[in-house]
C-alpha cells in the first residue's frame, strides 16, 4: 500500500498544495514564495528521503509567518495521513547533525501524541532575519506545527551554533534524519509498534 498523501489548504491568508511519498528518494520540488523556507523544506525532503512537492503562496507582503505556518501545518497533516495506522514502522529515532559550527539533535516518537520541545537556540536567535524574509522564531513555530499536525513527539535541541543560517539548517536536517528512520518500515516489526496495539 502506497504511503502517500496530497492535501490542499486554502485560507484568506495563504494557499498551500502539497504532496508527499514517504517511500521516496528525497526528490523535491518546492516553491513557497519564501526563499529560505524553500531551502529548508528542500533539505527536509532530501535528507528524510521523502519525495515532496509544495506550491504555496500567501500574504508575504505582511510577512512570511502565515505562509510558513500553513505550509508546516499541511506537511504535518500529510505526514500523518500517509503514515496510516503506522503498521511496521520503527517509530522511534534520533539524529545529531552538524553544519560547520552548529550542531542540532532531534529525537522523534511517531506516537500519535503530539508534543514538541525545542531548546538550546542562542539568545536573540528568534529575532534574526535569515535570507531577508525568515525570522529565527519561525524555526520553532514550524517544528511545533509539524509535530502537532503529524501527531508526533519531537524533542529538538541545539547543542552549538553561532550563525543563524547554520543553526536553522542543522535543526531542519536533524529532524529530517530522525524522521527518515522513525517512519521507515522495519521487516522485524510485526504489526503496530506499541504495547497498546494502536498509535
Amino acid at each position: 500500500m502506497a504511503r502517500t498523501a496530497s492535501i490542499v489548504r486554502e485560507t484568506s491568508e495563504s494557499s498551500v498544495e502539497l504532496s508527499l511519498n514517504l517511500d521516496g528518494t528525497g526528490k523535491t520540488d518546492i516553491e513557497t514564495s519564501v526563499p529560505f523556507f524553500n531551502h529548508m523544506m528542500t533539505a527536509l525532503g532530501k535528507h528524510s528521503l521523502i519525495d515532496l512537492t509544495i506550491r504555496a503562496h500567501g500574504d508575504t507582503d505582511i510577512d512570511a509567518h502565515h505562509t510558513v505556518e500553513d505550509t508546516a501545518i499541511v506537511f504535518g497533516e500529510a505526514l500523518r495521513q500517509a503514515l496510516g495506522d503506522k503498521r511496521g514502522i520503527r517509530r522511534f529515532a534520533d539524529a545529531t547533525v552538524p553544519l560547520d559550527e552548529a550542531l542540532a539533535k532531534a529525537v522523534v516518537d511517531v506516537s500519535g501524541r503530539p508534543y514538541c520541545v525545542c531548546s538550546g537556540e542562542p539568545e536573540g536567535f528568534e529575532y534574526c532575519m535569515i535570507g531577508g524574509h525568515f525570522t529565527g522564531s519561525l524555526v520553532r513555530h514550524v517544528m511545533e506545527s509539524i509535530a502537532i499536525h503529524a501527531g508526533i513527539c519531537l524533542h529538538l535541541h541545539v547543542i552549538a551554533g553561532r550563525d543563524p543560517h547554520h543553526i536553522a539548517e542543522a535543526e531542519f536536517k536533524a529532524l529530517a534524519r530522525a524522521l527518515r528512520f522513525a517512519i521507515e518500515l522495519d521487516p522485524r516489526v510485526d504489526g503496530i509498534p506499541s504495547t497498546k496495539g494502536a498509535l
